[in-house]
């Protein structure tokens, strides 16, 4: 048989020309036949292939793109087993609310419903984790529908995220008449900025100028609001804690920065103004428990970060830049009520912790074995980062070390999911969106093992991340927590394999590391020789914060341990007063 020829107007080219014409010039994938007419137009229209060791790293890829630009992701799966590895990638997407298109086919309608190769109901089975799935059978409304569901993953009229679209095979080799090829569709719209009501802002600067100790906390929907979150600090005074889904927004200098007495501030606040952040179990879901009798302030420009668990005092709906610009356009000379002395003490306080965390980093001793302390690695690490650098932290245990030990304007991280093993594949993703600068994959070993393949996809593709994997031969969050809970250790050991090894293999600079002194030279040497792998054998004993909260244990209120007894004791408490 005779492949078919290719030509512009068949809806696998009609797609190819939507890609460009939205910006998109490159798209995470792994090939198969139900998906060839498109993978060969859009290597004819000129976006670039990545192609990919597995379908769920095409999609942490797009997903990282997309976070990192701020455009629209674009991951290309093939059928079956490849759309259903797929799916922890869109799982992960969906609730990190990430801008990603993910593209499949399916079997020519012919063979639908007749036991075709790798026929599946994808739709069916992706659509309670995207924002908008279908298969487009007629390719007439080949545009119309991209057009729908890239809207829908920018968040026009909803929560951004992801969404699929799939093609069977004969619908991407049909015709798309030319008159049905209109700009409307192939063309993009700009963000609509959207504001919310006066009186509404006037509530809102009412409410942030009268209260004493007032609390920012923002989240994913606060990205690009940096320079109005930074004014309204300097103008309040209110004090600040970001999230990782926001990291690097207010940088660690600014005075109202207090991460390292987050416990202490979200029990002080009077007024917690959440900015593009949900109420999520990072949150403690805002129970009182943890927040006291705080009021809440809420700004975004979706539902889902606006009144999720805790209702605001006053819920300003709208684009958080043009939100927070208004209040202080209305506000003006207004002086702010905050209690200066408590937000300069707790700044304070903040100061001496992080000074004091800085200097055990650089001193935390390795263990009998000598193997090297998770804390010193970060902060061999630290030292070394340029002030652009984009930091990926993976992992579970070693995650927990660095997402208090590393510090970076650019940051990601597994997200509200947990999804770990994300690591390599955003670090590729980071390193080809921004060649220029400096991308470091801070990972446990355990997290690794996921995605490990991805380096060879990161040497074909010239990426050049530095991936440092903390080697503890374990899990190492549940090891504790089956020691300390039960007395035992059940299936959550691992061998202290040679990922140094396996790195070289696949033409990486590669290098074991076995002792503290080593570490800094190591470090200096992989930098110079990117892509670079760094296996680093760290203390199994050393205890991470998430390893002492009984994370692994999942209370039954709170997901932490210290926030379950507060859990308790507050309803009790509560019950007894109603009694």
């Amino acid at each position: 048989m005779q492949a078919p020829q290719i030509h512009p107007d068949m809806a696998a080219g009609v797609i190819a020309r939507f890609l460009k014409a939205r910006g998109v010039d490159r798209i995470f994938a792994l090939c198969g036949g139900h998906i060839m007419p498109i993978w060969m137009q859009c290597d004819a229209a000129g976006i670039r292939i990545i192609d990919v060791r597995d379908e769920r790293a095409a999609v942490y890829m797009a997903h990282a793109h997309s976070e990192l630009t701020g455009r629209l992701g674009v991951a290309l799966v093939t059928a079956g087993p490849g759309m259903t590895n797929a799916m922890t990638g869109i799982a992960n997407a969906h609730t990190s609310r990430a801008s990603v298109l993910v593209l499949s086919g399916c079997p020519p309608r012919a063979q639908e419903n007749r036991g075709a190769l790798q026929d599946m109901p994808h739709v069916d089975m992706v659509r309670p984790i995207t924002r908008y799935a279908r298969t487009v059978r007629e390719p007439s409304l080949v545009l119309q529908e991209l057009d729908e569901a890239v809207s829908r993953a920018l968040g026009e009229g909803g929560d951004p995220g992801p969404v699929y679209v799939d093609f069977p095979v004969d619908t991407q080799r049909g015709i798309v008449p030319k008159v049905l090829q209109r700009d409307e569709h192939l063309l993009g719209r700009p963000p609509k900025v959207v504001l919310p009501d006066a009186a509404t802002i006037e509530a809102a600067v009412d409410l942030l100028w009268s209260a004493k100790k007032p609390l920012v906390i923002t989240g994913r929907g606060a990205r690009g609001a940096g320079a109005e979150i930074r004014r309204l600090l300097d103008a309040t005074g209110a004090l600040y804690l970001d999230t990782g889904e926001s990291r690097g927004l207010v940088p660690d200098s600014h005075p109202s920065v207090v991460s390292a007495m987050r416990g202490t501030v979200m029990g002080d606040a009077d007024l917690v103004i959440t900015i593009g952040r949900k109420l999520d179990f990072q949150l403690a879901y805002g129970s009182p428990a943890v927040f006291g009798e705080a009021r809440f302030l809420r700004i975004s420009n979706t539902a889902s970060e606006l009144r999720d668990n805790r209702r605001g005092e006053v819920e300003l709906l709208g684009t958080p830049a043009a939100a927070i610009a208004a209040m202080l356009d209305l506000a003006q000379t207004r002086t702010a009520a905050t209690d200066r002395d408590w937000a300069q003490g707790l700044r304070r306080q903040h100061e001496a912790r992080a000074e004091k965390l800085r200097a055990t980093m650089a001193a935390a001793p390795s263990d009998a074995d000598g193997h090297i302390h998770p804390n010193r690695v970060l902060h061999e690490l630290q030292q070394r980062l340029a002030p652009d650098a984009i930091v990926v932290a993976d992992g579970g245990d070693f995650l927990s070390f660095a997402r208090v030990g590393l510090s970076a304007a650019t940051y990601l991280d597994p997200g509200s999911l947990g999804c770990i093993g994300i690591g390599t594949p955003f670090g590729v993703a980071a390193s080809l969106a921004f060649p220029e600068r400096q991308v470091v994959v801070a990972t446990g070993d355990g997290a690794f093992g996921f995605n490990a393949m991805e380096i060879d996809t990161a040497v074909r593709h010239g990426a050049k991340p530095l991936i440092v994997v903390a080697n503890n031969g374990a899990w190492q969050i549940e090891v504790h927590d089956q020691q300390d809970s039960f007395g035992k250790v059940v299936g959550t050991r691992l061998q202290l394999s040679d990922h140094a090894a396996m790195a070289r293999a696949f033409g990486m600079h590669g290098e074991r590391v076995e002792r503290a002194e080593d570490l800094g030279p190591a470090i200096d040497r992989a930098l110079k020789n990117l892509p670079a792998m760094l296996d680093v054998l760290v203390s199994p004993e050393a205890k991470s914060s998430d390893g002492k909260s009984g994370l692994a244990w999942v209370p039954d209120l709170q997901p932490l341990g210290a926030w379950e007894a507060s859990e308790q004791a507050w309803r009790a408490s509560a019950q007894n007063d109603n009694q």
